[in-house]
């Protein structure tokens, strides 16, 4: 049974998100962790656009918020969102991963210490290798493995960099995406 989902996206991805949290109903069981490179100057705006549309609580945490399941939380801009094992997250201000901060692959990487085979990962579009190795260490750990079909991407370089790490559980597209998640 899961108990998480990690969602990581750049260049391309945003309207992805829309389409997946205006579609997928949510879970009170899972809680769900979204990075998304944006500008580091806009501090505000992201989580009102998402929830315009989305069927489930979005919020940006603070520092050392107890996680709670059926709410989503959006690495704030310009910080690094980490789950920790006492279930709260981590944000820090460390050096960029990747030319990112958030960093998708800290994220994932941190999940996947905590969730283990209870977490679903899930990489779509974007300009950079962020998040191909986390979703490696998400493959290690046990858990599941979602990467955007790259010919459906806007920019197939994360896809296509995680498709070079790993042998995926599914290489989906968007509407296949919302189909397996609204199957939990």
């Amino acid at each position: 049974m899961y108990k998480a989902i990690a969602i990581g996206g750049s260049a391309g991805s945003f309207q992805v998100i829309l389409k997946i949290f205006s579609s997928f109903p949510g879970n009170k069981d899972l809680s769900i962790f979204l990075t998304m490179h944006r500008l580091k100057q806009v501090r505000k705006g992201f989580v009102e656009a998402l929830s315009l549309k989305s069927r489930i609580m979005i919020r940006e945490p603070d520092d050392k918020d107890k996680i709670t399941p059926g709410i989503t939380y959006l690495a704030p801009a310009n910080y690094h969102m980490l789950v920790s094992s006492d279930m709260t997250i981590s944000l820090s201000a460390e050096e960029p991963v990747n030319h990112s901060r958030p960093s998708i692959d800290l994220l994932f990487e941190s999940c996947a210490e905590v969730y283990k085979e209870a977490l679903i990962g899930i990489i779509l579009s974007g300009a950079n290798r962020d998040g191909a190795n986390g979703l490696r260490m998400i493959s290690r750990a046990g858990g599941t493995t979602i990467i955007q079909d790259p010919e459906e991407a806007q920019v197939r370089t994360m896809p296509e960099a995680a498709l070079d790490l790993i042998k995926a559980d599914h290489i989906l597209t968007t509407e296949q995406i919302i189909t397996f998640l609204t199957k939990l």
